[in-house]
C-alpha cells in the first residue's frame, strides 16, 4: 500500500484516511522489513509499540500534528521498555524504563515509533562503520557508506522508507549522513530540544534533532520536539518571535569552509546560491580551522566522564569470570566496548589528567569561545553562512575505517557549529556521480526559522 518512497506527511495521512489503519500498517511492516534488507538501516523494529499507539490513537483527534505517521528513532534515545544499545554490545540487553521527552512529545503528536536505527557506537563515528552491530549502506550506492554517526536514520528516510525520522548531532552527526543519503537534516541551537533520555556522548555538544525527505515535514517534526523542559536544565524555550518570517538580504561564504572540499561539491553550491539571486559575501572566520582540532580535545574529555558508568556493576553487559571489582571494570569494558570508543576514552582521560589539563583541556576551551566570537562578528555583516555539508562524496565501506584522522576530517566543516551552538541544516542539491551532495545552512542562535525561508527558496 505504502509502496512508494516519497510520500510527505500530509499524503500519508489522506491514505490513511482512505483505508484505515490496520490496512496501512499491516502491510507497511512488510514491505518495510523487506526493503530494510538492501541496506540494513534498522536494528530493530518496534511492531508491537507501533500497533499499542495505533491502538491508543483510535480515540484522538486526526488533526494532531503527526497522527498515524510512522517514524524511526536513533538507537540512543530512550523508548519505555524497548530495548536502546547506542550500537555498542555493552547495551545489547538494556531496557529503557522510561520515555525520552522527545518520544514522549511524538507520542502526544500522533507519531508511530516503527523502529530503532543503527548508529556508530555511542554515536561515535561518521560512517556508521563503528556500530557494533552490522554496517548500514547508502541507499545510492550499497558499495558506499550513509555517514554517520545516524546513518541508520538518514539512509531510511534517504530510501523512502519512513518520512521522518530522529537523530542526534555532537559533530554533524545528522547532517553529513543527511547530505550523503540526499535528505534534510537539522541540528538545532544548543538546548532548544530536550536531551533528557539521549544516551549522552558529549553534553556540552550533543543536540537532538530532525531528518527529513521533505522540508515542510522536516520543519513540523522540529516544531513537534522543540521547546524547555524542566528535565532538562540547559534546555530553553524557542522565543516566538524567531518563528516570524524574515527577509534574508545576504549570505556569507567563508573561504576556509571551501578550501579543502571536493571542486565538484563546491561548483555545485556555487551554482545553486546564484540561482536564489541573494547578495553572496566572501568572508572570514580566522579560527574554524582550528575547529576540528578543539572538538577533539573537548569531546573525549566529555566522552571520558560521560561513559565511566558502563562498567559492568550498575546495568549493562557484563564479566563475571574475576573477583575483584577492578578486574570487573577492566575486562568489562575491555570486551564489550569498541575500538573508536576505547580510542576516545584514552584520549579524554589523558586530556583531563594531572599537568595535561592546562595544557589541552584549558586551552581547548579558550580556543571554542574564540571560534564562537568568530561567528558573532560574521553575522554583524551576513544573514546567513553558507558551505559545503561534506568535503567530499560518500565514500567506500571500509576506505577509512583504519585510518581515523581520515574518519574525523569528514566533520570539518559541521564541527565548529557544534562548538559555538548554533544551528545548522543540511540541504540536498544535487547528484554528482549518481551520488547526493548537501548543502550546509548556519544561522545564528535561534535563526531555524531564518535557516527554513532560505531552503524554501533554494527549493524552489
Amino acid at each position: 500500500v505504502y509502496k512508494r518512497q516519497d510520500l510527505n506527511i500530509s499524503q500519508i495521512k489522506q491514505l490513511i484516511e482512505e483505508i484505515g489503519f490496520e490496512n496501512f500498517y499491516k502491510d507497511y511492516f512488510e514491505w518495510i522489513k523487506k526493503e530494510d534488507e538492501k541496506i540494513r538501516g534498522f536494528l530493530f523494529f518496534t511492531e508491537k509499540l507501533a500497533f499499542e499507539l495505533i491502538e491508543n490513537l483510535k480515540n484522538k483527534p486526526k488533526n494532531l500534528p503527526l497522527y498515524g505517521i510512522p517514524i524511526a528513532v536513533k538507537d540512543n534515545i530512550l523508548i519505555k521498555n524497548e530495548r536502546c544499545t547506542a550500537g555498542s554490545k555493552i547495551l545489547e540487553n538494556y531496557i529503557a524504563s522510561y520515555d525520552a521527552t522527545v518520544i514522549k512529545k511524538l507520542k502526544e503528536a500522533g507519531a508511530i515509533i516503527v523502529g530503532k536505527t543503527n548508529m556508530d557506537e555511542f554515536a561515535m563515528g561518521s560512517s556508521t562503520e563503528y556500530s557494533a552491530y552490522f554496517p548500514t549502506l547508502n541507499p545510492f550506492d550499497e558499495t558506499k557508506v550513509p555517514g554517520g554517526s545516524s546513518g541508520g536514520s538518514a539512509a531510511v528516510v534517504g530510501a523512502g522508507l519512513v518520512p521522518i525520522a530522529l537523530g542526534s548531532d555532537t559533530g554533524g552527526s545528522i547532517r553529513q549522513p543527511a547530505s550523503f543519503c540526499g535528505v534534510y537534516g537539522l541540528k538545532p541551537t544548543y538546548g532548544v530540544v530536550s536531551r533528557y533520555g539521549l544516551i549522552a556522548m558529549a553534553s556540552s555538544l550533543d543536540q537532538i534533532g530532525p531528518i527529513a525527505k521533505n522540508l515542510d515535514d522536516l520543519i513540523l517534526l522540529f516544531e513537534v520536539i522543540k521547546g524547555k523542559d524542566e528535565k532538562d536544565s540547559t534546555s530553553v524555550e524557542f522565543p516566538i518571535e524567531k518563528t516570524k518570517k524574515v527577509q534574508i538580504k545576504s549570505i556569507g561564504l567563508p573561504k576556509e569552509f571551501f578550501q579543502d572540499a571536493d571542486t565538484k561539491i563546491v561548483n555545485l553550491i556555487l551554482e545553486k546560491i546564484k540561482e536564489s539571486k541573494l547578495k553572496i559575501k566572501e568572508i572570514s572566520l580566522k579560527y574554524v580551522k582550528y575547529g576540528i582540532h578543539c572538538y577533539y580535545l573537548l569531546m573525549p574529555a566529555e566522552v571520558s566522564a560521560n561513559l565511566a558508568r558502563y562498567d559492568g556493576i550498575k546495568y549493562g553487559m557484563r564479566v563475571n569470570e574475576e573477583e575483584k571489582l577492578w578486574e570487573i571494570y577492566e575486562k568489562t569494558r575491555d570486551k564489550y566496548l569498541g575500538k573508536e570508543v576505547k580510542r576516545r576514552i584514552i584520549l579524554g582521560t589523558f586530556v583531563l589528567s594531572h599537568g595535561y589539563y592546562e595544557a589541552y583541556y584549558l586551552k581547548a576551551q579558550k580556543l571554542r569561545r574564540a571560534i564562537f566570537e568568530d561567528f558573532q562578528e560574521a553575522f554583524k555583516e551576513v544573514d546567513l553562512i553558507i558551505s559545503p555539508t561534506s568535503p567530499t562524496l560518500p565514500f567506500k565501506l571500509g576506505e577509512k575505517i583504519e585510518d581515523p584522522v581520515q574518519m574525523y576530517l569528514s566533520d570539518i566543516y559541521t564541527v565548529p557549529v557544534n562548538l559555538a551552538g548554533l544551528p545548522a541544516l543540511n540541504i540536498p542539491i544535487g547528484f554528482i556521480n549518481n551520488l547526493p551532495v548537501g548543502m550546509q545552512v548556519i544561522g545564528n542562535i535561534f535563526d531555524e526559522y531564518k535557516i527554513f525561508e532560505f531552503a524554501k527558496a533554494i527549493q524552489q
